[in-house]
């Protein structure tokens, strides 16, 4: 069996792909290549996780790759970049949110729910850092570098910032979209962002909460969201807040929960009824939990058992108040998914670090393509294929089967053409 012909002709019966590529446009009046066959290509691309567009350019003349996308000659990493630039963002969008309502809809994400809930957590991440190129979207900073005299110096560094969405789950997680945060602009504004598009795209009974990072426990962010009609629960650290205070306060008296998850002991308490910053927010509860556990380390040529602690505090509004604390504890720590499977995993394996072309919508382009590409890849291989179910195979070793694939050209078909 072809890898790479099983891949496509799963995603065409699914999620009728190629028809939905077709909708993909761009700005160009006369184009000489079709907008589809540069789509296709800069998709097959990041499924295949080639790490720039030079690199697109020399794979679009390989047969296998010219008689999958129908076009006879390879496309031009100047021409990939052009397109980029002048991409219909919503387009990009659009695919995206149609892949993962399918996936919903054939209830792929069944096994992601807690208490029946479905939770997205939101994170940004930082990428694309330069010292000598910039756009207008770039965020600048300041930092202290060595030059060739070995003399410390200031200079202005330029990086790109995104909010992620991501629903995480033990069978399969996938990135629903994304948010680029502006010069000067605080995450959560970005994030609020994010949020009121994806209820307009995907529905407000899409999924049912959020959880974040500390930085958006505010009134403000903990409202909005509230508004849009889902529950959230926060990393609570800022000690300033009288929540946090009273939380310390009360904690010794409530009743403690122990639990064991894998192998950690989880001590679980709870305060309800306690006011925030903003009294329209209503009264929430916070939820602590106090886990230890023990870790294998090799020291001095030894291994060596070393116990390990950490403290949490989630506040949690009062959509959430019939989900028991082990369902919090869940809750907040999903939010470690986004980073430890998505960031992490776009970073060492799809090259995320690499800007293919600095162009404001390109990069934005890009990012929406590497995202469903990522989707794709982790559908196809943690539920459409056997033999990663089975641990025959694993993940770098199925993307190797796919990219090998290409060579054996007779066995592909223009599977783009409808």
């Amino acid at each position: 069996m072809n890898r790479l012909r099983q891949f496509w002709h799963a995603t065409k019966k699914v999620f009728d792909l190629p028809r939905r590529l077709r909708g993909v446009r761009d700005g160009r009046a006369d184009p000489q290549i079709p907008t589809f066959a540069v789509s296709a290509t800069l998709l097959l691309g990041a499924v295949l996780r080639k790490p720039s567009f030079l690199q697109l350019q020399f794979e679009s003349a390989r047969r296998g790759w010219q008689r999958l996308i129908a076009q006879a000659a390879a496309i031009t990493d100047d021409r990939l970049a052009y397109v980029a630039e002048r991409y219909r963002l919503e387009d990009w969008r659009a695919l995206l949110v149609q892949t993962n309502q399918v996936l919903k809809r054939n209830k792929a994400f069944e096994a992601a729910k807690i208490h029946g809930l479905l939770v997205v957590a939101l994170d940004a991440n930082e990428q694309f850092n330069s010292r000598c190129r910039c756009c207008p979207e770039c965020s600048q900073r300041r930092v202290k570098v060595k030059n060739r005299q070995g003399q410390i110096e200031e200079v202005t560094e330029y990086y790109h910032r995104f909010v992620c969405a991501q629903l995480n789950g033990p069978t399969l997680s996938v990135v629903l979209d994304l948010e680029p945060i502006r010069p000067g602009e605080e995450e959560a504004a970005a994030a609020l962002r994010l949020l009121g598009r994806m209820r307009r795209l995907y529905g407000p009974r899409f999924f049912d909460a959020v959880t974040v990072d500390a930085w958006y426990a505010t009134g403000p962010f903990l409202k909005a969201v509230q508004r849009l009609g889902w529950g959230v629960v926060a990393v609570l650290k800022q000690e300033r807040y009288e929540i946090y205070q009273e939380a310390t306060a009360l904690m010794t008296q409530a009743s403690s929960i122990t639990w064991q998850w894998e192998d950690r002991q989880i001590e679980l308490r709870e305060v309800q009824d306690l006011p925030f910053t903003d009294p329209v927010l209503g009264l929430l509860r916070v939820v602590q939990a106090e886990e230890r556990w023990s870790e294998r380390r090799q020291q001095g040529g030894q291994k060596i058992t070393v116990n390990q602690e950490s403290f949490w505090r989630w506040l949690v509004t009062g959509e959430l108040e019939a989900i028991p604390v082990q369902g919090i504890w869940r809750i907040g720590h999903r939010r470690w998914g986004i980073e430890n499977h998505v960031f992490n995993e776009l970073t060492q394996h799809y090259h995320l670090e690499h800007c293919p072309h600095h162009h404001p919508v390109a990069i934005v382009a890009w990012l929406l393509i590497l995202m469903l590409a990522f989707n794709l890849f982790e559908w196809f291989a943690r539920l459409h294929s056997q033999l990663l179910r089975v641990g025959m195979i694993t993940l770098a070793e199925l993307a190797r089967q796919l990219d090998r694939a290409l060579e054996r050209h007779e066995e592909l078909e223009p599977l783009w053409s409808g």
